[in-house]
């Protein structure tokens, strides 16, 4: 297989045009009440044109005090459907495959941000957060937060998208419900990875009831994240568990595909642990650092079914297209602000984008 053949969902049946998935990108263009800009529409439509199979928005947080950063989209509300609706209709009309991926920021979700104490899993704290401490939620606000996901989900089935991702990665609150250094509980919320992952796995049975059986649920997770102790071997476990449930597909978020990691047999890839373990045909994105059709080729032979990218897609809207020729490699950065603003990214995401190192010429 390669990255320019079809690929159909195994449990809708839903069919992918190819292999490729733009991945949730923050880029600080929503309004302050997190309704969609013109901006965020644009640059989002841009790359579905470019052929991507499966193309996802930011990060929406799903509670009015969830918010991780300034600019960011919201899917709190009734008021958020119709740029919802505009932007999955304009999305349909590309034939890609629309996701909204749901978060809470937890404890990244900060007070300066959100006027409001930080919540989590248990009693954290972390550098940014200026001395303050999250607030541990009850089991009633849990159970809370999980209905304020499933809200989200309403909403962007009721908008017209295809799906969502639950980002259960990248330090925010599901992914510190998952982490023995952020989930200290005693209570059925923490404890073993049984219970630390049951606030992702109610969110996931409470979406599936309440959207039914055709709209996709897609679930990101960081293979380890030692800060916070998301280690591999639970979460290639927690990826088995996922398997057996009802959602469309589980994404790993490597930063690095190439990395290698070593056991007492032998050397394997982040997505070789991830593909030699999910069960059922369930559908894996691999994602990070992916650039060339080399690349791409190569997560694909690793074992994944679908390659996701994040930094390309916003340089190089039309990747997807050049996929077919395995000695395609385009521009890597520097860029100009020229050429990101002619690629639909507006001023606002240029600047943000200066803070990714050697990314934008003049920046970090």
């Amino acid at each position: 297989m390669n990255s320019t053949d079809s690929f159909l969902l195994p449990r809708t049946g839903k069919l992918l045009k190819n292999r490729t998935v733009l991945a949730a990108m923050t880029n600080k263009q929503s309004h302050e009440n997190g309704i969609l800009s013109d901006e965020e529409k644009k640059w989002l439509v841009r790359r579905a044109m470019g052929e991507f199979a499966i193309t996802t928005t930011a990060a929406t947080n799903v509670t009015e005090h969830g918010r991780g950063w300034f600019g960011e989209m919201g899917v709190w509300g009734d008021h958020h459907i119709p740029e919802l609706t505009n932007l999955a209709t304009e999305l349909k009309k590309t034939g890609t495959v629309s996701l909204a991926q749901l978060f809470h920021g937890g404890m990244r979700a900060h007070q300066n941000i959100n006027g409001v104490q930080p919540i989590s899993a248990s009693v954290n704290t972390e550098s940014g957060m200026d001395g303050s401490y999250t607030r541990a939620l009850e089991h009633s606000e849990i159970i809370d937060m999980i209905q304020s996901f499933t809200d989200a989900a309403i909403r962007c089935q009721k908008a017209g998208f295809d799906g969502v991702e639950l980002h259960g990665a990248h330090s925010y609150l599901i992914c510190q419900f998952l982490g023995i250094i952020t989930n200290r509980r005693e209570d059925e919320w923490g404890g073993d990875l049984e219970g630390r992952s049951k606030f992702l796995r109610e969110i996931i049975k409470s979406i599936r009831i309440a959207t039914g059986p055709d709209f996709l649920i897609a679930v990101r997770i960081s293979p380890k994240i030692e800060d916070i102790g998301i280690y591999l071997a639970d979460s290639l476990i927690l990826a088995s568990m996922l398997s057996q449930m009802e959602i469309d597909m589980i994404h790993i978020s490597c930063w690095d595909v190439f990395e290698k990691i070593n056991d007492k047999k032998d050397s394997k890839s982040l997505t070789r642990c991830f593909s030699d373990i999910i069960l059922n045909d369930m559908p894996l994105i691999s994602t990070g650092a992916i650039w060339s059709a080399e690349d791409a080729q190569y997560v694909l032979d690793e074992g994944a079914d679908l390659v996701g990218v994040a930094r390309v897609g916003i340089a190089h809207p039309d990747w997807p297209k050049y996929l077919g020729d395995i000695s395609y490699s385009p521009q890597r950065p520097p860029f100009s602000e020229k050429h990101l603003l002619d690629v639909d990214l507006s001023p606002i995401f240029v600047e943000y984008m200066k803070r990714w190192k050697n990314f934008v010429i003049g920046g970090r």
